[in-house]
């Protein structure tokens, strides 16, 4: 797509790869390349398998933007949050093959995909924008309230607590976690199995499945638009 995703297309899946820098920070040019990359995806009728990085899945937004004022963090914010929507509601399995840290933003992402993979190691997986001095937004709050594990989302939502790998499969962040070498491989043997089921039917049972859900989440979304959010601190 360009150099911040990379899109590669198989018989029964595609792989979409986010790589931009260090961090492998969501940025406005990365959200746009992901959407193309969902466009070309939901054409082909395929399967997709996101990951990022080694060690790395995403660090969270772009942070120049997100403490460049007010009114470009809730600009980041909103697309953000309109990708997660767009996500939830793709009519073809996303498993998430999460690469390391997946902090923010990231863990985000992980709580958006249908099935989510991590990866074993000293990795760290959660949602520290109250750490960072941000008050939560609406839709972050209903992401979280839908799919994370109901003992663990103020832990996650108000304390900012940050989890191993194993234990974000307790919280709700992951489903399973396997080996760096077995990461791909087992995204894709699952890739290879979801590609098996009616097109059809997925997409309509996951749209009835979330229906009160999704509508929650583009209600949030709007609200966050009126409210305005407080940035990080710098």
């Amino acid at each position: 797509m360009n150099n911040l995703i990379q899109y590669t297309s198989k018989d029964n899946y595609v792989i979409i790869t986010i790589s931009n820098g260090k961090a492998n920070v969501i940025s406005h040019e990365v959200i746009m390349a992901l959407n193309l990359a969902l466009n070309q995806a939901e054409l082909e009728k395929k399967v997709v398998i996101l990951t990022g990085q080694p060690g790395i899945f995403s660090a969270g937004y772009d942070l120049k933007s997100m403490t460049a004022s007010p009114e470009s963090a809730l600009d980041l914010v909103t697309k953000g949050s309109k990708l997660s929507l767009r996500m939830l509601s793709f009519p073809f399995p996303i498993i998430i093959a999460c690469s390391g840290h997946a902090i923010a933003k990231g863990a985000f992402l992980l709580l958006s995909a249908d099935y989510r993979i991590g990866t074993e190691g000293d990795f760290k997986i959660g949602l520290n924008e109250v750490m960072i001095g941000m008050t939560m937004h609406n839709a972050g709050i209903e992401i979280a309230k839908a799919r994370l594990a109901p003992i663990y989302l103020e832990r996650s939502i108000s304390n900012s607590e940050i989890y191993t790998p194993t234990n974000a499969i307790t919280a709700g962040f992951l489903d399973r976690i396997v080996p760096e070498d077995h990461l791909l491989p087992t995204a894709i043997k699952i890739a290879e199995m979801f590609s098996k089921l009616n097109k059809k039917a997925h997409a309509e049972t996951k749209i009835k499945v979330r229906k009160n859900y999704l509508n929650l989440l583009q209600k949030a979304i709007e609200q966050d638009s009126k409210e305005g959010l407080s940035p990080p601190s710098k």
